[in-house]
């Protein structure tokens, strides 16, 4: 499902201060597979997954996903690429506190096409995959970190994506909380969704669901192991 060829990210190219990012990076992931990033904080893990959801370019080299070539897309079509494929969770959520937790997982969906009441259909679906439908209508700022991170999930399933990127989702939660996520990033393995999650975080380790871990060095992939869960 994904195809990464050479990529490099070069920040500042062309200044005393350019800084690489990325370098070489070769990576394939298949369709259905569950796969961790391992490093330390500016090991080039986040910068990686940026790439991958199009919220970023290469200086150079080839991202393909689900047989687009998504490294050159205007803006504009990655944000159509984002909205058909990618769902995303951030560290820090980045909810609209304002508003309820139906409203922030409705809010993908706005323009989407879709009529009113299919759109509340979807959102039910997501909330209660992600086990948050019991606080929908709570605004998101009286939710705790736990509830904010499954509003976040319900957010980005919303509009059924085939790939889901995690950048460093457990660094905010306490054990508790991170063992539910890991369990519904379970459940979504089993439902065929490709993952990937970028964390440094010792839970994620020998999980018998993850297909392969790439360990990540000063933006290099210095190691690639089958994970528990691998089928070669």
């Amino acid at each position: 499902m994904i195809e990464i060829k050479d990529v490099y990210k070069t920040y500042n190219e062309g200044t005393p201060e350019a800084f690489d990012a990325l370098k070489a990076i070769d990576l394939h992931v298949n369709k259905g597979e569950s796969v961790v990033l391992s490093g330390v904080s500016g090991s080039g893990k986040s910068t990686l997954l940026s790439l991958i959801a199009g919220l970023d370019k290469p200086s150079s080299g080839k991202i393909t996903v689900d047989n687009e070539l998504i490294s050159k897309l205007p803006d504009m079509h990655a944000s159509a690429y984002r909205a058909k494929t990618v769902g995303v969770i951030f560290q820090h959520f980045n909810l609209l506190e304002a508003l309820s937790v139906e409203e922030n997982v409705m809010a993908p969906l706005i323009h989407s096409g879709y009529d009113l009441v299919k759109i509340r259909e979807m959102t039910e679906k997501s909330m209660s995959l992600a086990s948050i439908l019991h606080k929908k209508n709570a605004e998101v700022k009286a939710l705790s970190g736990g509830e904010k991170q499954r509003c976040a999930i319900a957010r980005a399933l919303v509009h059924e994506p085939k790939l889901i990127l995690c950048d460093e989702p457990t660094a905010n939660l306490d054990r508790a909380n991170s063992l539910k996520f890991i369990e519904i990033l379970h459940a979504l393995h089993d439902m065929g969704k490709t993952i990937i999650v970028a964390t440094h975080d010792p839970l994620f380790e020998g999980l018998s669901f993850v297909n392969k871990v790439v360990h990540m060095e000063d933006g290099n992939i210095v190691n690639k192991e089958q994970g528990v869960g691998s089928s070669e």
